[in-house]
């Protein structure tokens, strides 16, 4: 469900990031403008891979696309809010806190549920394995049986 309403939430992030920058871009140091663009570019790039990732696994049920989703939400997007959360020098106001904030609520839910469903997808698709391959064995056990013609 977070992911659904993360969806919703991206864009107005994305916005309010954007706005906020142009506003205080003057006021920061040369080496936070650069940090603050490549973050935010990334973050912004990252943010629609994952979603699409997280989508595309829960509604197909597909193992590699959520284990990417929850990747991609524990290596980049936890560390990258985290940053912008904790430092001053970039000159977050009240309003990019707050959007970040809310942002940071978002990914630590999804990775916590994201890990429950992995698992529990993967276990699915292990049973599936399984079910499928005394399936097969089952089949063959009639192709056998049925092609016997006793002699006389």
């Amino acid at each position: 469900m977070s992911l659904y309403f993360n969806v919703f939430f991206f864009p107005f992030w994305i916005v309010t990031c954007v706005v906020m920058l142009e506003l205080k871009f003057s006021h920061l140091d040369n080496i936070y403008r650069f940090v603050v663009i490549t973050v935010y570019v990334v973050m912004s790039g990252v943010e629609v891979v994952r979603l699409y990732l997280g989508y595309l696994g829960n509604l197909q049920e597909r193992v590699p696309e959520v284990a990417g989703f929850w990747l991609l939400t524990l290596v980049l997007q936890l560390p990258l809010i985290v940053f912008l959360l904790a430092t001053n020098k970039a000159l977050p106001s009240p309003l990019e806190r707050s959007v970040h904030f809310v942002l940071l609520t978002f990914l630590l839910f999804e990775a916590v549920s994201g890990y429950f469903a992995l698992r529990r997808m993967t276990h699915h698709q292990i049973m599936k394995f399984h079910l499928q391959q005394f399936d097969d064995i089952f089949d063959i056990g009639h192709a056998v049986t049925d092609g016997y013609q006793p002699m006389a």
